[in-house]
C-alpha cells in the first residue's frame, strides 16, 4: 500500500511544476488528486500526462471565494471527503524599489498567496477527514527580506502567520497544517523571476542564487514534491504548525 493509499488530495497551482510533480508523487502513492489551476487549456495538458490515472482539473481563481467553492465541491463530488489540502497556488510582482511598487500588483500577489491559501482553508476544511493535513507553500522567501521583492516577501511571510493560526484551530481535529519552504527551484517561474534579476543587477542571478545556497545548487520539482508527500502522509503525524525548509540551507 502507497502512503496516501484511498486518499483524496486537493492541490492548487496543481498545473505548475511543483504543483504536477506532487500530484505524480501523490498518484503513485495511492492518492486520488484534484488539480486546481486558472486556465483549461493548461490543466487539460497536464491531465494528459497522467492518462488512465485518478485525477482531476478544475480551472478556478483561489483569490474568488466563489471559485475556491466550487473546486471544493467538485472534488468532494468526485472523490469524497478531502484528506490532503496542498495549497500550492502562487505569482511573484515585480522587483521595484518601494516608492515605485505598484499599488496594483501587491494586491495581487497578497490576494493568490494570502485570501487564496485563507479561502482554500476556509472552503476545503469542513470537508475534510480528521487527521488530514494541510500543506501551504511558503518560501525561503518567507523567512528573510531583500530590497524590492515587497510584495512577494510580504506575502510569504503572512502565509505563516495563517499557517499557525490554522495549526491551532485545527489541531482537535488532528489535521495537521504546515508551511513548506522551498529555495529556488529549476523551473519556468524561477527563471522568470531570475531573469528579471539579472536585468536589475547587471549579473547571472542564477549564478548568484546557487552562491548563496550551500548545497551549490537550484532545487528540483520532484525534491520538493517529496517534502510535500511527508507533510502530506503519516509520516509527519506529529509535525503541526511547522516551517519546513527545502532550500539546500539557504536559510541557514
Amino acid at each position: 500500500m502507497g502512503q496516501l493509499s484511498g486518499k483524496t488530495c486537493l492541490v492548487t497551482g496543481g498545473v505548475g511544476s511543483i504543483g504536477l510533480a506532487a500530484a505524480r508523487l501523490f498518484l503513485a502513492e495511492g492518492a486520488r488528486v484534484t488539480l486546481v489551476d486558472l486556465y483549461d487549456e493548461a490543466g487539460g495538458r497536464a491531465l494528459a500526462q497522467l492518462v488512465g490515472l485518478p485525477v482531476d482539473f478544475v480551472a478556478a481563481d483561489v483569490s474568488r471565494s466563489a471559485d475556491v467553492e466550487r473546486c471544493v465541491a467538485a472534488t468532494v463530488a468526485r472523490w469524497g471527503k478531502i484528506d490532503v489540502l496542498f495549497s500550492n497556488a502562487g505569482n511573484f510582482g515585480v522587483v521595484a524599489p518601494i516608492a515605485d511598487y505598484p499599488e496594483e500588483v501587491f494586491d495581487a500577489v497578497y490576494a493568490v498567496h494570502v485570501r487564496g491559501a485563507m479561502l482554500m482553508a476556509k472552503h476545503a476544511t469542513p470537508h475534510m477527514n480528521d487527521g488530514g493535513s494541510v500543506i501551504i507553500t511558503s518560501s525561503v522567501a518567507g523567512v528573510r527580506g531583500d530590497p524590492g521583492v515587497y510584495a512577494y516577501i510580504t506575502a510569504k511571510h503572512a502565509q505563516i502567520g495563517l499557517m499557525r493560526c490554522l495549526a491551532k484551530e485545527l489541531a482537535p481535529r488532528r489535521i495537521r497544517v504546515n508551511t513548506l519552504h522551498p529555495g529556488p527551484v529549476d523551473n519556468i517561474f524561477q527563471a522568470r523571476i531570475e531573469g528579471d534579476v539579472s536585468r536589475i543587477i547587471g549579473r547571472d542571478a542564477t549564478e548568484m542564487f546557487n552562491g548563496m545556497i550551500p548545497l551549490g545548487r537550484h532545487a528540483k520539482a520532484e525534491e520538493i514534491a517529496k517534502a510535500a508527500l511527508f507533510l502530506a502522509s503519516d509520516q509527519s503525524s506529529f509535525t503541526t504548525g511547522a516551517t519546513l525548509m527545502v532550500d539546500g540551507g539557504m536559510s541557514a
